[in-house]
């Protein structure tokens, strides 16, 4: 009996001790001085120009923030990672995100550590806990729980890297020495996470842990959060990406910044716009500027300088915009070029002109749009020779060369599926008469808009290496209305 009163005890006082971590954390520390922030944007410089683009100009926002008002989200800051280069870029950094998280914790900001795909390294841990008694949250915004690709904001927007390949810069035999190293430490080498980072603190006080979309909401509002931070990796997937990330807390409608000296993106410069890793990231960080929402450096809190990677021996830094390289300068010639469907390539298109033409687009089919049907692609000729859904071929219905049904195991439900088209030689001078779409019963998804092509050179072009979330830009997303 006394062991078992004891152990009674002993579950009450744990208990107890996870509801009053949830109090404490709840609780506004004593009043602190607001934070003096200059949020960083992009905006049109001058009016259109006929024959050219727009340019930008940035311009700096002052604003004050209210440290017990504002959240920092720490995004994929993992233990371990297949890219070695990644790995070191982010190692730098990662003394002055810790900094940056124990000054904003003891200014009485909310630390939300989100590190994707973890949670079972956590289960028990009182910052998990805590995320987990956080009660719904009402107005909790429609697909929240789910990768978000695309806003309204970049909808006409180019995206500026191709990082299809995975976004890897490793030299080849140094990443083959890092695989087998990951791999004898029992890990998945190109899975290869299982925690956050040691650097990092978790506060088992007053901190959260959740890679969930909708717990994160719940947390957001039950702190009474009107402003978000995001630091972390990459910034060209996850950090826009996840549920949690840039996207989603634009879209449900907190103040949200970038961190843009405490990230770092996927981006290898043997692809599209062939610039070298630092110029890429600096292109994604204008893209978040010009099309999702602003950024600040961690000196605004901290003081000093921004963080500076050791690696990045440019003479100019923090780039407006970036020149392609030579490698560029014909489109569809051994990259991906984007093209409006239906339509014809641009009259420069490079490459063999009696090769077969590649198409790619991403699509996002909801469960309810799913259940309406079958799903099936409608194409508007039999000129197609091949077509793909994340990797999986499509064939054609028997007698229907125009009908080609969906492979139900190939679909990802709410998620980004990659779609991929080869066209018959010969027949790229116009791609499609009519536009494409994708049918489910009675409804229809079309496809009409911004694709990308390429010229057949022999290579298989059907899929990429990593899921089409992570791996193809905001631009040829095509999605019902949210």
């Amino acid at each position: 009996m006394l062991i078992q009163t004891t152990a009674s005890c002993t579950c009450l006082l744990l208990c107890a001790g996870i509801v009053l971590s949830t109090v404490v954390a709840t609780e506004s520390p004593a009043k602190q001085q607001p934070w003096q922030l200059k949020l960083r944007i992009q905006s049109p410089d001058g009016p259109p120009q006929s024959q050219q683009p727009r340019g930008w100009k940035r311009t700096e926002r002052a604003a004050e923030w209210q440290p017990a008002r504002t959240a920092v989200i720490v995004c994929d800051v993992w233990d371990r990672h297949h890219c070695l280069n990644a790995v070191r870029r982010m190692t730098e950094f990662l003394p002055r995100m810790n900094q940056l998280l124990t000054v904003c914790r003891s200014n009485g900001a909310t630390i939300i550590h989100a590190p994707s795909d973890c949670m079972p390294a956590y289960e028990q841990h009182p910052a998990r806990l805590r995320a987990r008694q956080a009660p719904n949250a009402p107005g909790r915004p429609a697909d929240v729980e789910f990768w978000c690709s695309q806003i309204p904001t970049e909808e006409r927007a180019v995206y500026p890297i191709d990082q299809s390949d995975g976004g890897e810069d490793d030299d080849p035999a140094e990443h083959a020495e890092w695989a087998a190293k990951l791999t004898a430490e029992g890990r998945n080498a190109a899975l290869p996470w299982k925690a956050q980072n040691e650097a990092i603190t978790i506060d088992a006080e007053r901190d959260f842990i959740s890679d969930r979309g909708d717990e994160i909401w719940n947390i957001l509002k039950q702190q009474n959060i009107e402003h978000v931070m995001l630091v972390g990796v990459h910034t060209n997937m996850c950090v826009l990406g996840r549920p949690f990330g840039l996207r989603q807390q634009v879209r449900a409608g907190f103040e949200v910044v970038l961190v843009r000296d405490l990230t770092d993106c996927m981006y290898n410069p043997r692809r599209w716009p062939f610039v070298d890793h630092f110029s890429g990231n600096d292109l994604i960080v204008s893209h978040v500027e010009r099309f999702v929402c602003p950024t600040i450096t961690s000196d605004q809190i901290l003081g000093g300088s921004p963080h500076v990677s050791k690696y990045d021996q440019r003479t100019n830094r923090d780039l407006l915009t970036v020149l392609p390289g030579n490698a560029a300068s014909v489109p569809g010639a051994g990259w991906w070029a984007p093209v409006m469907m239906p339509g014809s390539l641009p009259s420069d298109a490079g490459g063999d002109p009696s090769a077969a033409v590649w198409l790619r687009c991403t699509v996002r089919l909801p469960q309810q749009l799913l259940a309406s049907g079958a799903a099936t692609l409608q194409l508007p000729s039999a000129d197609v020779a091949g077509a793909w859904l994340n990797g999986t071929a499509i064939p054609a219905a028997a007698g229907a060369a125009t009908s080609r049904p969906l492979p139900s195991a190939a679909v990802l439900p709410d998620g980004i599926n990659l779609l991929v088209l080869k066209l018959q030689p010969g027949k790229s001078g116009t791609l499609c008469s009519e536009a494409l779409r994708i049918q489910c019963g009675q409804q229809s998804l079309s496809l009409d808009g911004r694709w990308q092509w390429q010229r057949d050179n022999g290579t298989d072009l059907s899929s990429i290496p990593l899921p089409a979330q992570f791996g193809i830009g905001s631009d040829i997303l095509f999605e019902p209305t949210r």
